[in-house]
Parts: structure tokens; C-alpha cells; sequence
């Protein structure tokens, strides 16, 4: 699976993944409803960091389609209130 972090570049994450990503995807979605900014921090951080220690970076110059993308690392609470809605970035 092809992972987009904005601003940082692209990772090929093995499927192996996807369930742990899934979780801290749905934990991000009740933190952004309660609005805990500390929270929403530390889980984004822990999904960005399981992206960029468990994929491999794509080459720049190689032209993938991104499967997911996932917000850049300073996004802000409020911005991510625009992303983190309903299932969330990824669905189920």
C-alpha cells in the first residue's frame, strides 16, 4: 500500500500494517470529536512514525498513485476537524 504523508513524501507500507493503521486511524477520530489537542498529537505522531519506521520511502522521481494520504505532521486540531470524520481516513 502506497502511504502519502503531505509535505514529507511517499511510503510503500506493507499490508501486514493496515490493521494497526486502521486503529490509530479510528483513535484519531474520537480524540479530533473531543477535541483533546495533547491527544491528537501524540496519535498522530504514532501513526506518521508506524508509516516512516514500517514503510519504505519511494523514490522521488518514481510516479505512484498514493492508496492513503495522510495529513502533514504540524496540521493543526482544527484542521484536522475537516479530516477526521466519520470512519475516518481510512474506511471500516
Amino acid at each position: 500500500m502506497i502511504v502519502r504523508i503531505l509535505t514529507e513524501g511517499q511510503y510503500d507500507l506493507p499490508g501486514s500494517y493496515i490493521d494497526e493503521l486502521n486503529a490509530i486511524d479510528n483513535e484519531l477520530v474520537e480524540v479530533v470529536a473531543a477535541e483533546d489537542e495533547a491527544e491528537f498529537g501524540r496519535v498522530l505522531k504514532q501513526m506518521l512514525d508506524l508509516v516512516r519506521e514500517n514503510g519504505s520511502p519511494v523514490p522521488i522521481e518514481e510516479l505512484v498513485e498514493s492508496d492513503l494520504v495522510l495529513p502533514e505532521p504540524d496540521i493543526t486540531l482544527i484542521e484536522a476537524e475537516e479530516m477526521f470524520v466519520g470512519e475516518g481516513l481510512l474506511p471500516g
